[in-house]
């Protein structure tokens, strides 16, 4: 694969959002709630004395998205130590969030009995990538050994700040437009101490209460049409074409993901929901997926469709209570199924769609932001009947008779050669601000999710949320809207493809 020279763009709701907690903080970026502070820790001489406490998670660089260029031979090898790294911080989280006591009492204990010996292991790990990419005659960045490195992400940390790393060169840039309007959402202030408390679920490892916005206090945008174009002066391909594969009442899940760790079971540390293809998971082939059962009313899209789940926090397990991806990994409380998954492919401004290959795998979304940064955060959290307002640092409250709904739209331009990339991203991109594709990519119809859900409005009292729902995560993450994502593996059959390209390029809604 050619080197990716293409420059960084950030998504509209990157800008959106820390700009809005910019300004609620003052101008000093984006804070997470330090939920383990006790409320004496409001004088600055005990918060320094206490400074363990301050940490709420661990930050490290995202070393599988500095990876742009590896060989092909030696992704497999090279995809495995990377989940290796995810298990490494996820065991340094857990130590982290066990001894609060130790941190408490010794300002040292962090960086001694956690973060040295991360950095030690993801040392090691980083080598048998670079011999990974080595063996097989490829070159393993320069750079590799630094990023080795975590540190403590304290409660004031800036989450934009770049020191999540990773981020260089990552290949999800502007969207553009195709945002749902992030614009004045964040209004709840920066996560200050919103106190976890009794939750009933997650015991420390969120959401808190100021991860929840009131829908009512987000003000209204435009709510974009598909591709975030305004429907008059459109010249391009304005057809539609909508696959329905249902809401997994089958109950297919797993914590895998193959697409970032193929060949490792419970790669992705928290579950996914299935519809489509029905043979997802860590160690199906494309010729694996290929044969596999669908959900889908059209027989001939075998494509798969997998997002984190949705969890209610009301103090009820599921059946993956002490299991890897659930209870075991920090995912508790009840998994609710989408009370509708509507799938819609959307066409471009400017041009006309082009097929997408088989086995072609997109991911939006960053399941990491919280450590990351804000860079590749792209899924949108709204209400039925408030669709017009849209927030992605946010979980939202509805109103009576509103349900929660969670909205992907997918980068729709690809290179015209390669079905994944080392990073996974940059191989496809986000239209330019005009409707465009840029650096010679490619136009293909745009992927569009949109997830209602049926859940009961948590309530929030002095600080406490009580009957929160969060969608599943890594343990470090916290739970955080933010880290939603989504995915997508092309399976459609050529002749069903055409179909959706034809509609869309002449016009048509189809189903």
């Amino acid at each position: 694969m050619g080197r990716n020279t293409r420059k960084r763009r950030t998504p509209l709701a990157t800008k959106a959002i820390a700009a809005s907690a910019a300004l609620a903080l003052g101008g000093g970026g984006l804070i997470w709630a330090n939920f383990y502070a006790s409320a004496h820790e409001s004088n600055p001489a005990n918060r320094t004395k206490s400074a363990g406490w301050q940490i709420a998670t661990i930050q490290c660089p995202d070393v599988g998205q500095k990876l742009t260029s590896v060989p092909q031979r030696a992704r497999r090898g090279v995809d495995k130590e990377l989940a290796n790294l995810d298990k490494q911080i996820s065991e340094a989280y857990s130590r982290l969030a066990s001894t609060r006591r130790a941190q408490a009492g010794d300002p040292g204990f962090v960086d001694n009995a956690i973060l040295g010996p991360l950095k030690s292991k993801r040392t090691a790990a980083l080598d048998r990538i670079g011999i990974n990419i080595r063996r097989v005659g490829g070159k393993a960045p320069r750079n590799l050994g630094q990023l080795a490195k975590c540190r403590g992400m304290a409660a004031d940390a800036n989450t934009n700040d770049g020191n999540g790393g990773g981020q260089n060169g990552g290949g999800q840039n502007n969207n553009g437009g195709q945002d749902q309007g992030q614009n004045g959402g964040q209004n709840g202030g920066g996560q200050n101490g919103g106190g976890q408390g009794g939750n009933g679920g997650q015991g420390g490892n969120g959401p808190v209460a100021d991860d929840f916005i009131r829908i009512e206090d987000v003000q209204p945008g435009s709510r974009n049409l598909p591709n975030g174009l305004p429907a008059n002066g459109d010249s391009g391909s304005t057809g539609t074409f909508t696959t329905s594969c249902g809401t997994n009442q089958n109950e297919n899940r797993n914590s895998d993901n193959v697409i970032v760790a193929p060949g490792v079971s419970n790669g992705a540390q928290h579950q996914h929901d299935y519809v489509g293809n029905q043979s997802n998971n860590a160690f199906a082939s494309d010729e694996d997926l290929a044969g596999a059962e669908t959900t889908c009313q059209n027989q001939g899209d075998k494509s798969s469709y997998f997002w984190p789940v949705l969890r209610i926090q009301d103090g009820t397990q599921d059946i993956d209570q002490g299991q890897p991806g659930g209870g075991q990994d920090g995912n508790v409380g009840k998994i609710v199924e989408p009370a509708e998954a509507q799938l819609k492919f959307v066409g471009n401004r400017t041009s006309d769609v082009v097929a997408m290959p088989r086995a072609l795998r997109i991911i939006t979304g960053d399941a990491k932001s919280l450590t990351n940064g804000l860079n590749n955060a792209n899924t949108s959290w709204s209400c039925t009947g408030f669709e017009d307002r849209q927030v992605t640092d946010k979980y939202p409250i509805c109103p009576d008779g509103s349900s929660v709904v969670r909205t992907s739209n997918f980068q729709s331009c690809w290179d015209g050669q390669n079905i994944d990339s080392a990073n996974h991203r940059t191989h496809v991109d986000f239209v330019e601000a005009d409707g465009s594709c840029s650096n010679g990519f490619k136009a293909i119809p745009q992927l569009q999710v949109r997830l209602v859900y049926d859940v009961q409005a948590p309530q929030i009292d002095n600080g406490q949320v009580r009957n929160a729902f969060a969608v599943d995560s890594f343990p470090e993450q916290l739970h955080k809207p933010i880290t939603d994502h989504n995915d997508f593996i092309n399976f459609f059959d050529e002749d069903l493809m055409n179909e959706m390209v034809q509609c869309i390029n002449s016009g048509e809604d189809c189903q």
